[in-house]
């Protein structure tokens, strides 16, 4: 019984993030009345999570997606970073 109510929550990924982003959100308006701003620091955080859970998800973005776009961006920034002249190259002006 338990496998089949953790399969319906995770295929319900959207309504699960949106009660997930609910809950940080109530949680973290608590902590700020009784001024714990640590918890409600890590509530945010949460709070967070989740939106960007929902997000990629709704955009059908999958952790090997992000694994291959921070690679695309490395490798730009190492051909961006190879091509920079170095400081005895900088044109200098003598006034």
């Amino acid at each position: 019984m338990m496998s089949v109510t953790t399969g319906v929550v995770l295929l319900r990924w959207p309504l699960t993030s949106a009660v997930l982003m609910f809950l940080a959100s109530t949680l973290k308006i608590q902590f700020r009345k009784a001024d714990y701003a640590g918890l409600a620091v890590i509530c945010s955080l949460f709070g967070v999570a989740a939106s960007c859970w929902f997000a990629t998800g709704l955009l059908g973005i999958t952790l090997v997606d992000l694994t291959l776009v921070w690679n695309n961006i490395k490798d730009v920034m190492m051909e961006v970073m190879s091509q920079t002249p170095t400081p005895s190259e900088w044109p200098m002006v003598v006034t």
